[in-house]
């Protein structure tokens, strides 16, 4: 069975956890037999000097998510 006919380990808006931080994945896709997720990361607190912009967000690779 290919990867791509496999169902998703994570899914949009489902809060996930990563080396470095945690996050809420906001999209998904299969390429090459490896599927990667856009994972919003959760902001800290906001510094002294303000914030310059949004959210960061980031790719990971499934291996590299854990269900929060």
């Amino acid at each position: 069975m290919s990867l791509s006919a496999e169902v998703p380990r994570f899914y949009p808006s489902q809060p996930v956890n990563f080396a470095g931080g945690q996050g809420i994945v906001r999209s998904y896709k299969s390429e090459f037999g490896n599927r990667t997720y856009l994972v919003q990361m959760a902001m800290g607190p906001k510094p002294h000097f303000g914030r310059v912009g949004s959210e960061t967000m980031v790719f990971l690779d499934e291996a590299d998510l854990c269900a929060a």
